[in-house]
């Protein structure tokens, strides 16, 4: 099956339903158990996607089952986040979709880097991304989650 990645505003109801999903993916690793509404709720509050520039949307067999977001701030920097693909779709090449299309959608905004933070708990998604060419980098943001950073020059 092929994945297809496609941009969406960020306030359509399947962005809204994936990143719900991924709020509660990332919840449930943090409690180390099934995340409640009300902490999914919270964690969507506390962390709004607003900021997102672009939201691209992945689907397997034309169901969506994943998502990455891009925003940009300093001249020349991406910053990746919500990268996400949902428990039934992984290891069926979603992750290296999103991130050569985030990349594509980097680059066409001006980007020579895309850069990212993450959590040290999330060993799969570290995983994937060393794998697709990101380094380790020095911190460049703050917040309770920003536990590893991650870089990629884009070519």
């Amino acid at each position: 099956m092929t994945w297809t990645v496609t941009e969406s505003p960020v306030g359509d109801p399947t962005a809204v339903d994936l990143l719900r999903r991924y709020f509660d993916d990332v919840a449930s690793s943090w409690y180390g158990r099934p995340a409640t509404d009300a902490e999914v709720a919270a964690a969507l509050a506390e962390d709004p996607s607003d900021h997102l520039a672009v939201f691209l949307v992945g689907q397997l067999a034309g169901k969506p089952v994943g998502c990455a977001g891009l925003s940009f701030g300093t001249p020349g920097f991406a910053e990746l986040a919500r990268v996400f693909v949902a428990p039934e779709a992984r290891g069926t090449g979603g992750g290296p979709a999103l991130l050569a299309a985030a990349e594509r959608h980097a680059r066409d905004h001006g980007a020579h880097t895309i850069r990212l933070d993450t959590r040290l708990d999330l060993t799969a998604a570290r995983r994937l991304y060393t794998t697709h060419g990101y380094r380790e980098i020095p911190a460049f943001t703050t917040g309770p989650y920003a536990q590893c950073w991650y870089a990629k020059e884009l070519t």
